[in-house]
């Protein structure tokens, strides 16, 4: 071997274990989605360089500089002791090769720590819900129930407000949502009015109960899935010692507050009461007493939560977010998904049925961007070991709702024994198809003339409107891939949207993210968020909540997965660009 050879392959050698620890969109986004994939749950690494050495390095882990000083002492002990050229060149090569790894560790490390400290910082500061506590309400007598606002499969939603609530003053203002004022619409009807939601502003779930028995117990057990966003004060403190065994298994301890996510604030049985429109809307389930005919039970379980003006199916058919709202939108679906996947729960029936909507009291309907919040637990699937794996034994085992945003890993399993369904990316594929609503487009898998995601394939897929965002455009194609091992988790899907709507400066550089430019943004960042408060940038609340979500959930390995996956965008939109 020459000497100019000996001086290539060494210095190549050092460039390539150099570029390990690098931003680079080939192998290490390939390997973050390989370790990605496998992780589910909040996140327990600690701070420590990450090892780009073979395994036979070991003992100089925990010392890069040194082992680099003494390649580098080695090349002039040989100079003098009449090693050969060859040697020396190799030996002076790789040295300054892993010295330069130790300078990207020490930043790597720092970057992290930054990271660890932001993130203290903000999850001291947990989303609290805006709405005061009560300490009654646990009787159905305590309620005024008002219309029908929902039906589903499986229960029944009306307007309510608490007896024992303190009387609304007659100059006060709608806390919920301010409807646009149009003076050349005074005439269309609407479907729900500022006086409804003062008068009205909680919702009461009465479930359809069908073969749980009438005792309370038996009732909370059967239906113990509808608990899982409950509030610490929302079962009576008798029954907080029942066992929610549930049909998945014994549920973990229920989910804390998060913005994007449903909160019931109370639970309780009560006999099933003949409300309006029961006898025209649902007869079948309603008890004999009531109609001869029905096959329900006496009792039932009743959830109270908070009203929500909208779904999301009600408000895309009166309006078509613009491409910022419309971001906002998905990346708060993205929050809460990521939520309820670090807490071991997976929704498993997401759908715009199921998504509920609201805007600040400062806004105007239709302007600025709606709260996005989550509703639904009946087919979540909520187990102790959060490892949202399910045995999938036989046929009989419910895999959630909604056939047609079932994702393909999901839908294509076949039952026996030994076979598991990993839910951990499930709910963020539903996410992606449902964004093709909210930026104005059909659903692709809802049926007739839609796609089966049980065998559709990734260039099947039809384009969205030029009006979305390019970076936007990447998360929800990379959000549809078939394999789940290539799909990023709801959690790096929400960082690349977040670095694409505020993250720009630090993004701005074509080829490669330097860690200690992403760790002075992130600085920044929080210094803004903490300075705004809970406005945002633009004085929208919704935007300061997703900031400090982000800001609270950070982690260093998922944000360089994000960042990898929007360096790839750019390069194969370049490519092409000059392909054309």
């Amino acid at each position: 071997m020459s000497v100019k050879h000996a001086i290539s392959r060494g210095l190549e050698l050092g460039r390539s274990v150099l570029q390990l620890g690098l931003f680079k969109s080939g192998g290490r986004v390939v390997a973050k989605l390989r370790a990605d994939c496998f992780r589910v749950g909040p996140s327990g690494r600690t701070v420590r360089p990450q090892a780009f050495l073979p395994s036979r390095y070991r003992y100089y882990r925990t010392s890069l500089k040194g082992l680099a000083a003494q390649l580098q002492s080695a090349v002039f002990r040989r100079r003098f002791t009449g090693g050969s050229p060859r040697n020396r060149a190799v030996f002076l090569a790789f040295g300054l090769g892993v010295g330069l790894i130790e300078q990207q560790l020490e930043e790597d490390r720092k970057s992290a720590a930054t990271c660890q400290e932001i993130q203290a910082v903000f999850r001291k500061k947990r989303f609290q819900s805006p709405r005061q506590p009560f300490t009654s309400g646990y009787k159905l007598e305590d309620y005024i129930i008002g219309k029908q606002i929902g039906k589903g499969s499986n229960a029944a939603v009306y307007e309510a407000a608490a007896k024992f609530a303190p009387p609304k003053t007659s100059d006060s203002k709608c806390s919920l949502v301010q409807l646009k004022e149009d003076e050349e619409e005074v005439e269309k009807p609407r479907s729900l009015t500022c006086c409804s939601l003062r008068n009205f502003p909680l919702a009461v779930k009465m479930m359809w109960n069908m073969g749980a028995g009438s005792s309370s117990e038996a009732i909370f057990e059967s239906m113990s899935q509808e608990l899982v966003p409950a509030g610490p004060l929302a079962l009576k403190q008798e029954n907080e010692q029942i066992t929610l065994d549930g049909h998945f298994g014994v549920l973990p301890k229920t989910l804390s507050a998060h913005p994007n996510v449903i909160r019931v604030f109370r639970a309780f049985t009560a006999d099933v009461p003949l409300l309006p429109g029961a006898q025209e809307e649902y007869p079948d389930v309603l008890p004999a007493r009531l109609n001869p005919d029905g096959l329900g039970n006496n009792r039932t379980l009743f959830l109270v939560m908070k009203n929500y003006p909208y779904t999301l199916r009600q408000y895309l058919k009166e309006s078509t977010p613009g491409r910022r709202q419309g971001s906002l939108m998905m990346l708060q679906l993205l929050e809460g998904v990521d939520h309820l996947c670090r807490q071991g729960v997976a929704h498993r029936d997401l759908k715009s049925d199921n998504i509920l909507l609201e805007f600040d009291s400062g806004q105007k309907m239709f302007n600025g961007c709606p709260r996005v919040v989550i509703t639904d637990f009946g087919c979540c699937l909520a187990q102790g070991d959060s490892s949202l794996q399910l045995p999938y034994t036989t046929r009989w085992v419910c895999r959630g709702g909604n056939g047609s945003l079932m994702a393909p890993e999901v839908i294509t399993a076949v039952p026996g024994c030994g076979v598991v369904i990993d839910y951990s990316k499930a709910d963020a594929w539903a996410v992606g198809a449902i964004a093709y609503e909210i930026f104005g487009e059909h659903n692709p898998f809802y049926r007739p003339v839609g796609l089966e995601s049980r065998r559709y394939q990734e260039k099947q897929l039809p384009p969205l409107p030029s009006s979305v965002p390019a970076d936007v455009q990447l998360v929800i194609r990379l959000l549809l891939r078939r394999n789940p091992n290539q799909r990023p988790s709801a959690r790096v899907a929400a960082n690349m949207l977040h670095l694409s709507l505020w993250g720009r400066k630090a993004l701005a550089k074509q080829d490669s993210v330097s860690m200690k430019k992403l760790a002075d943004w992130l600085l920044c960042q929080s210094a803004v968020v903490l300075l705004k408060g809970c406005r945002g940038p633009s004085g929208n609340r919704v935007e300061a909540e997703l900031q400090r979500s982000f800001l609270s959930n950070l982690d260093m390995e998922d944000l360089q997965t994000a960042v990898g996956f929007l360096l790839y965008g750019r390069e194969q939109r370049q490519a092409c660009i000059l392909s054309t």
